[in-house]
């Protein structure tokens, strides 16, 4: 009997069953299987604290990434479903803790997390991803003071984004009433939670797409507002989308997030930051009493204004008319220099009589017959010894004459009738009106033409054929019409 082949007992080169040996050989799928359920049956269900690294968001939502520490590293990929649901954006370098259960990915012979939920470990990593959103954002610029625009004085409608439901929306509505009742357009989101920072940006950007004029009318500044909390009750208002869009939101933005002592990025990106809710209100319109106690005290400074002028005139008036003398003693010295000059003409007139009466008496003393008929035999003989010649008579009427017979020739020669005796005629109507057009002749139903030796009566060959005068007209009328016109003229 011969010994057995040592390649049976160390290997050959063909593999052969054992002696003894009934395990048949794995697959690689086979053992690839049983390595996931045993892993996955032992570590159902782990908590893992972490670093994140290598973040990567594939284009279908699912999200892949690492968990390390000091000396390890383990990869982990989280559904999309599950990443949906995150209330922050995962980053490199965020220490998080990650819930979930261990399994293999047969394809590279590695083991992996699939993550359920996603936490950021502790306040303090928290705070560290809010330092680093902020740095990169304000190395943008979204924080930059020059992008700030100022609020309007008063707006006539105001956008509020918050919880319809909460204390919130009830504090500002109160101080608005007491301040300075507005219009007031409610856009209700999620304040907290998931999907609130989606939200929140959704409807700034909703605010933002309202056009003027519009069914909805376009508010004038926006208010996004949330009550006091932790930094995780606060943090969708530190989300990137959040932020984003205050910055570009195309109203003014005032942000009203949490008490005095909470602080957001919001707060950074928002043109005016309010500590609380009311005092966003407060900060958003006037009080009305206070503009309509302006509106009245301008009004009286303004009438003050107007009307002091006018009383310094009056009391400047009022000073000089006291200065003024009164009107009796401006007319007394004029009324006495009238009273003397009165005596001095009556006296003066008594004198002027007087003497001309004298005169009078001393030259009818001297006048005598004798002297008058002296008198008048002087004239006489000095228009006997004036010459007077005829032609200083003849001449000026002679020349009158001639000038009065050169106008009788020039009213003969320019007479209407003048033209009459050379064979023209004169066109007239019945009212004996001359015509001097032939459209002014064809209007006419009946037409009278004037010649040197009479008148004849005719009619117009286009004018209708004028009615029949009645009896009366006719009786009325002389036989002897147009003998008498020509007796008239000739």
């Amino acid at each position: 009997m011969t010994a057995p082949d040592e390649s049976e007992e160390d290997g050959g080169l063909v593999a052969r069953n054992r002696q003894g040996d009934n395990a048949a050989p794995l697959s690689i799928t086979e053992i690839s299987n049983m390595l996931k359920r045993v892993v996955e049956d032992r570590f159902g269900f782990v908590r893992l604290r972490g670093e994140l690294s290598g973040v990567k968001r594939a284009a279908s939502g699912h999200l892949y990434l690492a968990l390390k520490d000091e000396n390890a590293v383990l990869d982990g990929v989280m559904w999309r479903g599950s990443a949906q649901r995150l209330q922050f954006s995962p980053e490199d370098g965020i220490e998080v803790i990650a819930t979930g259960k261990l399994t293999t990915y047969p394809g590279r012979s590695k083991y992996q997390i699939v993550i359920d939920s996603l936490e950021i470990a502790g306040e303090g990593a928290l705070l560290a991803l809010l330092e680093k959103t902020k740095a990169k954002l304000e190395a943008e610029g979204l924080f930059a003071r020059e992008r700030k625009r100022a609020l309007p004085f008063l707006p006539r409608v105001i956008g509020v984004v918050t919880s319809p439901t909460g204390s919130v929306i009830r504090d500002i509505l109160h101080r608005l009433a007491d301040r300075f009742p507005s219009h007031v357009l409610v856009w209700p989101v999620l304040v907290q939670g998931q999907g609130a920072a989606e939200q929140v940006a959704n409807a700034l950007r909703g605010f933002s797409a309202l056009g003027v004029g519009g069914p909805i009318p376009r508010p004038d500044v926006v208010i996004v507002a949330r009550g006091g909390g932790s930094i995780e009750d606060l943090w969708s208002f530190n989300e990137e989308v959040v932020i984003r869009a205050i910055a570009a939101s195309t109203i003014p933005v005032i942000s009203a997030v949490g008490h005095e002592t909470d602080t957001t990025l919001a707060d950074y990106a928002a043109d005016r930051r309010a500590p609380t809710p009311t005092a966003a209100a407060e900060i958003a319109v006037p009080v009305r009493a206070d503009l309509v106690a302006t509106v009245a005290d301008l009004a009286n400074r303004q009438r003050r204004a107007v009307l002091r002028p006018v009383e310094l005139g009056r009391e400047r008036l009022e000073a000089r008319v006291q200065r003024m003398p009164r009107l009796d003693q401006l007319l007394q010295p004029h009324s006495q220099r009238l009273d003397d000059l009165g005596e001095r003409l009556r006296r003066g007139l008594m004198d002027r009589a007087g003497r001309g009466r004298e005169q009078l008496a001393g030259t009818s003393a001297r006048l005598s017959p004798a002297l008058l008929r002296r008198s008048a035999g002087d004239a006489q003989r000095q228009l006997e010894r004036v010459r007077l010649v005829p032609e200083l008579v003849t001449r000026p009427i002679e020349r009158k004459r001639e000038a009065l017979g050169a106008l009788a020739r020039l009213a003969q020669q320019f007479h209407p009738e003048e033209p009459l005796r050379r064979g023209y005629a004169i066109v007239r109507d019945a009212n004996d009106k001359a015509l001097t057009s032939r459209a002014l002749a064809a209007k006419e139903a009946a037409l009278v033409l004037q010649f040197a030796d009479g008148r004849l009566d005719v009619v117009p060959a286009d004018a209708p054929p004028p009615p029949p005068p009645s009896p009366r007209k006719r009786a009325r009328k002389p036989a002897a019409d147009s003998s008498r016109q020509d007796d008239l003229f000739g």
